[in-house]
């Protein structure tokens, strides 16, 4: 008998001081990075307070120890550490210590996700519902009738497709007029239109903008890449303007309709100039990607280095396991950093090129992030491409800038400077 309750002393002693899994994030221990986003919605979504461990092993977090999460942890395939008491009481010393750029921030609530897309597009086509896929965080699809009837106020963040909001159907029309799939989705975009009340796609795409507009400055949490990131802003910025040239909406443009363009109107981005060609695939100077003369090989960005303690919110979005991430082509690559408003952060930049290519922006009560291109593991994407494999990049650091994100709404929130 006396053995026994030296055995259940231990068992006990042992459950007591391992109370912890600590989920490392740096590039040696962690070999699931994307999917371990995943365990630490999938914690929140029961209910339990995550820590977020920003610039300690790459942005670790610390979940509590139960046999549910370390089982979920193995099934998906991601690398923890158990760990006592004791030694996460350590590990959170030597993050409050003023010398240490380092913070813990406690994730509450598992946000809900909804993604703005267009109707029987397929995951492939947008880098953000391939990971959230991959990392198994749940989300809803939106698109302009939902989002006219204010269904945005059930979601924590919203993230754009690659969409085109000036109604220009993407600048595809040199290349691809002809092409099938353009006219059909020519056509239905016209159809939706119609059906919503509107007599143009521009029109249409337009209130949909201020819609998303009215939902960030109420406090939602916007996360747009590629064409997404510029086209949303000339088309608040083009309020009461046409800017479509016939072959798009029918009738011709405003004269001089540059001289009309609004920049007060917009969330990131000021000065910049519109293409007036529809032959030209790109949509203002606001975009690097024709200006850029920077070989595959050495295409890359840095990462900012904020204060952890000081600045939690850019701290939390540029958490990875490198400070250097690989480029990647887009329609909209990266932008044009002297036509970024003064108000905004640059995240990520290639300093060598003039660029930025990770943007972050406080809007009234919320926050938006802007990423340039399209897929952080498909260099160019070009139409027909094949899907990226994810299963293949699990340690992607340019994917990990989307997770980061994700994650960022469930952060307690505290009294932002203004």
């Amino acid at each position: 008998m006396k053995k026994i309750l030296i055995v259940l002393s231990l068992l006990i002693s042992f459950q007591v001081s391992a109370s912890y899994i600590l989920v490392p994030m740096d590039a040696e221990s962690q070999k699931n990075h994307l999917k371990a986003y995943g365990i630490t919605y999938w914690t929140l979504e029961k209910q339990q307070k995550v820590k977020w461990l920003l610039n300690y092993r790459g942005g670790s977090f610390l979940l509590p120890d139960f046999e549910e999460i370390r089982k979920e942890c193995q099934i998906r395939g991601v690398s923890f550490e158990v760990i006592s008491d004791s030694k996460a009481e350590s590990i959170l010393e030597e993050i409050s210590s003023p010398s240490q750029n380092m913070e813990a921030v406690v994730l509450e609530k598992a946000p809900k996700i909804a993604v703005y897309t267009p109707y029987g597009k397929q995951p492939w086509d947008d880098a953000v519902t391939m990971v959230l896929t991959f990392a198994e965080i749940p989300y809803e699809t939106v698109y302009d009738t939902e989002v006219l009837n204010d269904a945005l106020l059930l979601f924590d963040w919203l993230h754009l497709h690659h969409e085109d909001f000036t109604g220009q159907y993407g600048k595809f029309y040199r290349s691809y007029r002809s092409a099938a799939w353009y006219i059909k989705e020519k056509q239905e975009a016209e159809a939706l239109a119609a059906k919503l009340g509107y007599d143009k796609v521009s029109e249409a795409k337009r209130d949909v903008a201020l819609r998303i507009r009215d939902y960030v400055v109420g406090g939602g949490f916007m996360f747009a890449m590629c064409s997404a990131t510029d086209s949303f802003d000339i088309a608040l910025s083009a309020e009461g303007v046409d800017i479509c040239e016939p072959m798009f909406d029918g009738d011709g443009s405003d004269p001089n309709y540059q001289s009309k363009i609004e920049y007060s109107k917009t969330f990131a981005f000021t000065d910049y100039i519109l293409e007036r060609n529809p032959n030209v695939y790109e949509f203002s100077s606001i975009d690097m990607t024709q200006k850029r003369r920077i070989p595959r090989t050495t295409d890359y960005f840095s990462l900012m280095e904020f204060s952890a303690k000081w600045d939690p919110v850019p701290t939390m979005l540029t958490q990875n396991h490198t400070a250097l991430v690989k480029g990647f082509m887009g329609q909209t690559t990266s932008f044009t950093r002297d036509q970024i408003k003064s108000n905004v952060l640059v995240m990520g930049e290639n300093k060598t090129n003039g660029e930025a290519k990770y943007i972050h922006g406080i809007k009234g009560k919320g926050f938006f992030t802007f990423y340039g291109g399209h897929d952080p593991e498909d260099y160019t994407h070009r139409v027909g491409d094949p899907k990226t494999e994810l299963s293949l990049h699990p340690t992607s650091p340019g994917y990990r800038l989307i997770l980061n994100n994700v994650l960022f709404p469930a952060a307690r929130k505290k009294k932002q400077k203004t």
